[in-house]
């Protein structure tokens, strides 16, 4: 990627929703020039969806907790096991004394516990630890650069 790449992805994840000759404006380029290299980051991964990011307790999902999932086994193979529960955001396999990372948004602390417990269905996992968060400071998307 090069600066320009890295610039058009600055603008994209500020407002997806630019257009091509806006876009273009800003990175010394073309409509159809920053159309071409946006389509070429989409081609190459470096842009892997478009999305709108939505304040989560606007609808109904207050509840954010950040769940260390232990288990007996290598939990590698899992993925798809996680990614069956809607609640949970995100899963990572992490070195530690925990296997899975789960971050899970929640309407109340009772669907908390029916997602912990659903965890635990999960062949393999052996002991969970949930913390939930209390307030939220900020939340960043992965930026391109300095």
């Amino acid at each position: 990627m090069d600066d320009i790449d890295r610039k058009l992805v600055a603008l994209l994840q500020h407002d997806a929703t630019t257009a091509y000759a806006a876009l273009g404006k800003e990175v010394g380029l073309s409509a159809g020039a920053a159309h071409e290299r946006v389509r070429k980051l989409r081609e190459r991964g470096v842009i892997r969806r478009t999305t709108v990011d939505v304040d989560p307790a606007a609808l109904g999902q207050a509840v954010l907790a950040f769940v260390m999932v232990e288990s007996s086994s290598w939990m590698g193979g899992s993925a798809g096991k996680f990614a069956a529960i809607p609640e949970i955001q995100e899963a990572h396999i992490i070195a530690g004394s925990a296997s899975v990372l789960v971050k899970v948004r929640t309407e109340t602390t009772q669907q908390l516990q029916d997602v912990l417990r659903r965890l635990y269905a999960i062949e393999g996992v052996s002991g969970t630890q949930a913390t939930v968060a209390l307030e939220t400071f900020f939340e960043r998307p992965v930026t391109s650069g300095p």
